[in-house]
C-alpha cells in the first residue's frame, strides 16, 4: 500500500498522468509533495517531493481561459506531464512550494515556430 508523503493536503482534485498510456486518478498538493495516484491501482503513484521539483511549465491558452496540461521537471527522474479537472486551482496550490520564477508558460506555437526558423541564422 502506498504511503502518502504529505502530513496536510491543500488540494485533491481528479486529474490525468500522460506517460505511455493516460492514467486517470487523484492529484494531491500538500505540505511535503505532488503525488498522483491511479484510481484503478492504488499501487500505481508518484510522488514528487517539493525539493526535487526544478520548474512547472503549464500551456497556457487564450491568455489564460484554457490550460490543458502542466508538466513538472525535477532533478533527477526527468519530466512528468499532467492534467486536472481544474488546472488553475492546481497550479495556485503548487505556487505555494515553488518559487514563482520556476513557474513558466510553455511556449506558443508561434514562438516555436519563429525559434526554430532562426535556429540557423548566425548574427
Amino acid at each position: 500500500m502506498a504511503q502518502s508523503m504529505n502530513k496536510t493536503v491543500d488540494l485533491a482534485v481528479r486529474g490525468t498522468w500522460f506517460r505511455a498510456m493516460s492514467t486517470y486518478g487523484k492529484v494531491m498538493i500538500g505540505d511535503e509533495a505532488f503525488e498522483f495516484y491511479n484510481e484503478k491501482n492504488v499501487e500505481d503513484y508518484v510522488q514528487i517531493p517539493w525539493d526535487q521539483v526544478t520548474y512547472v511549465v503549464a500551456d497556457v491558452h487564450f491568455k489564460g481561459k484554457y490550460i490543458p496540461r502542466f508538466s513538472i521537471r525535477t532533478k533527477k527522474d526527468g519530466e512528468f506531464i499532467f492534467a486536472t479537472k481544474d488546472p488553475k486551482r492546481t497550479l495556485r496550490a503548487i505556487r505555494k512550494y515553488v518559487p514563482a520564477d520556476h513557474m513558466r508558460k510553455a511556449l506558443g506555437v508561434g514562438e516555436t515556430i519563429v525559434r526554430f526558423f532562426s535556429r540557423g541564422k548566425k548574427k
